[in-house]
């Protein structure tokens, strides 16, 4: 009734943009605070959604700084990377305080259904603000495990596109990769997923273009544009 293969027993979900709407609350951080940067230089333009979906969703903070400085052939010192990285971070925060957090109906509809059928639920993502995003939101009480940016940088994982963070979702959940599920957002997400040879995963696009094609390349074995397709889909 999941839209899952049978041998699926848990559940691995990214947070901004598959549970939640705040991946268009990062976009826009991301957005200021490389936008503020590359005013320094006159032969620039200014950092676009694409940039954003090519070189920063999914990856921890300072990944996705470098990465895209990287995609621009800008070279710059450790000082100015954490800068751009804290600027980034003060604006989504001051955005989530200002906005609060917002589920997407139809990823809460999907939680309730894999709650109801026995699935069990961990959250991973890049991100330091895991927590305070599912508590925002009211999600926390799905959650049996959470592994977050803060993790990544305590355990020393490699970040997304690496499979890291997940296997250790999965190494939580006490369970081998085969019965776990993959559900992401991001290109570099479901790389990490089809890396870590998941017993599935699930791209959700949110983007639409060629979103879904490149999804399927990075190693989606569906792509969906909501949770609860998936529900429709049995």
């Amino acid at each position: 009734m999941l839209g899952l293969p049978a041998q699926i027993t848990v559940a691995l979900f990214d947070l901004d943009g598959v549970l939640t709407t705040t991946a268009t609350l990062h976009m826009t951080a991301w957005r200021d605070a490389f936008n503020q940067f590359l005013t320094r230089y006159d032969d620039q333009r200014p950092f676009t959604e694409q940039d954003y979906l090519d070189h920063v969703d999914g990856r921890p903070r300072i990944d996705g700084v470098r990465a895209f400085l990287a995609s621009r052939g800008l070279v710059v010192d450790e000082e100015t990377v954490e800068q751009i990285a804290a600027a980034k971070n003060a604006g989504f925060v001051a955005a989530i305080e200002r906005d609060g957090v917002t589920p997407y109906p139809g990823s809460v509809r999907y939680l309730k259904a894999a709650r109801a059928a026995g699935l069990r639920i961990a959250v991973v993502t890049s991100s330091k603000n895991g927590a305070a995003v599912l508590d925002a939101a009211g999600l926390t009480g799905f959650v049996e495990h959470r592994v977050d940016g803060n993790t990544i940088v305590t355990e020393g994982l490699r970040g997304k596109p690496a499979p890291d963070s997940y296997l250790r979702g999965a190494e939580l959940m006490g369970v081998p990769v085969e019965q776990a599920a993959v559900f992401e957002d991001a290109i570099s997400g479901v790389q990490a997923g089809a890396a870590g040879r998941f017993g599935y995963v699930v791209g959700i696009d949110r983007v639409g273009g060629r979103q879904a094609e490149d999804m399927t390349a990075a190693g989606a074995d569906v792509v969906v544009t909501d949770l609860d397709v998936l529900l429709s889909a049995q």
